[in-house]
C-alpha cells in the first residue's frame, strides 16, 4: 500500500503543472482518474514530434502514468453531471482552467458541497486574473529569462518548462498539507498555486539579492554570481563543469593544478570579486589538457566536477550510479520518481490512459 492509498483524485488538469502534480499523488498510491475532453483530450497528445512507434506524445506520456481515463463533454448537461458525481466523491479535485471555467461548469469549489474536498487549483496569476499562463511568458515576465544565458547574448529561457514543473510540485506539498490538516479538521480546503509565484519562489538567492541588498540580477553565462570557480572551464578539447562550494576544495583544486598561491583567492568573497583573473589562471592550466584528465585528477582529490553531458548522457549516468532512472509500465517508459520512502514505497501500476479510456 502506497501512502496515498484509498484517496480518489479528481483530475480535471491539462498539459503539465497540473498533471505533474496527479502524476505524483498517482505514484504515492492515490486512485487518479483524468478526465479529458472527448476526441481531442489534453493538449499534449498532440504536441510533437517526437512521437512514438505508435504515435503517441512523448510529452503526454512524461506526466500522466498511475492515471485512469475517463472522457467527459463538460459542455453538456449529461457530462457536467458525471463530472459533478466524480467531484463530490473525491478527496482531492486538481484543476488548471482560466480562472472561472470551473464555476461556469457547475464544478466551483463552493459549488461541489464537498466539505472533506481538498480543491487545488493552478493559475498563471492568481484567481482575479484571467490571463492564460503559459511557462514561456511567466519566465520572461517573472525574470528568469533576464538572468538565464550568456551575458553577450539575448535572454533565453531555460530548456524546459521548469516553471510549470516548480507550480506542479508546489501544487502537491499544497495538497498533501491539506490532506494532512483534514485528518485533524475532518475538512478539506482550497490550495492555490499560481505560475508566477511559484516562479520568484523558486529564484530563491536571486530574488533575495534584490530584495535585501538592491541588486538586479544580471545574465552570467554558467557563472554563479555568489560562488568563485563555479561555472564551467575550458580543456583541451572542450568544457567541463566545477562547482568549488568551500575554501577547503580551492585548496584541493589549486593544489591539483599546482597554482601559485595568490591572497586575492583565499577566500570565496575574495575569488568572487576577482574571478576573471582566477578563472584565466586556472584555464592556462586546464587547456593543456582533455577534460576527461581534470575530471579525473579531480575526482580523485575530491574536487565536485563532472562533463556536460546530454540528457541522454544523464539518465545513462543515472543507471551506472544504480539510481534506476527509467520505469516501464506497458510499454510505457518514463523517468521514475525521485521519492524514495522505506516503508511505503511508490509504486507504478498504470501506463498513461488510451484517450478513449
Amino acid at each position: 500500500m502506497g501512502p496515498l492509498d484509498g484517496i480518489l483524485v479528481a483530475d480535471f488538469s491539462r498539459v503539465l503543472a497540473g498533471p505533474i502534480a496527479t502524476m505524483t499523488l498517482g505514484d504515492l498510491g492515490a486512485d487518479v482518474v483524468k478526465v479529458e475532453r472527448p476526441g481531442a483530450g489534453d493538449d499534449t497528445r498532440s504536441w510533437g514530434p517526437p512521437f512514438t512507434a505508435d504515435g503517441r506524445s512523448t510529452y503526454f506520456l512524461s506526466v500522466n502514468r498511475n492515471k485512469r481515463g475517463l472522457a467527459l463533454d463538460l459542455g453538456t448537461d449529461d457530462g457536467r453531471r458525471q463530472a459533478l458525481e466524480l467531484a463530490s466523491a473525491a478527496d482531492v479535485l486538481v484543476e488548471n482552467f482560466a480562472p472561472g471555467t470551473m464555476e461556469r461548469f457547475g464544478l466551483g469549489y463552493e459549488q461541489i458541497g464537498n466539505p472533506r474536498l481538498v480543491y487545488a487549483s493552478v493559475t498563471g496569476f492568481g484567481r482575479q486574473h484571467h490571463s492564460p499562463g503559459y511557462d514561456f511568458l511567466v519566465q520572461a515576465v517573472g525574470g528568469l529569462m533576464s538572468i538565464t544565458g550568456d551575458p553577450a547574448g539575448a535572454p533565453t529561457k531555460v530548456g524546459v518548462a521548469l516553471v510549470d514543473v516548480l507550480a506542479g510540485q508546489q501544487l502537491t506539498a499544497g495538497v498533501l498539507a491539506a490532506l494532512y490538516a483534514r485528518e485533524r479538521t475532518g475538512r478539506g480546503q482550497r490550495v492555490e498555486v499560481d505560475l508566477l509565484s511559484s516562479l520568484l519562489a523558486g529564484l530563491v538567492n536571486q530574488a533575495s539579492a534584490h530584495l535585501n541588498a538592491g541588486v538586479v540580477p544580471q545574465r552570467m553565462g554558467n557563472r554563479h554570481p555568489s560562488i568563485a570557480p563555479y561555472e564551467t572551464l575550458r580543456a583541451s578539447d572542450g568544457e567541463f563543469a566545477v562547482a568549488v562550494g568551500n575554501d577547503r576544495q580551492f585548496e584541493r583544486l589549486s593544489a591539483a593544478l599546482e597554482l601559485a598561491p595568490d591572497p586575492r583567492f583565499a577566500t570565496n568573497a575574495g575569488r568572487v570579486a576577482h574571478r576573471q583573473d582566477l578563472v584565466d589562471r586556472i584555464e592556462a592550466v586546464t587547456v593543456q589538457r582533455p577534460k576527461t584528465h581534470w575530471i579525473e585528477l579531480l575526482h580523485t582529490v575530491g574536487v565536485p566536477c563532472g562533463p556536460v553531458n546530454t540528457v541522454a548522457e544523464g539518465i545513462a549516468l543515472a543507471e551506472r550510479l544504480g539510481l534506476a532512472p527509467v520505469v516501464e509500465v506497458d510499454g510505457a517508459r518514463s523517468v521514475a520518481s525521485p521519492i524514495r520512502l522505506s516503508e511505503t514505497p511508490v509504486t507504478y501500476r498504470l501506463p498513461p490512459p488510451d484517450q478513449d479510456a
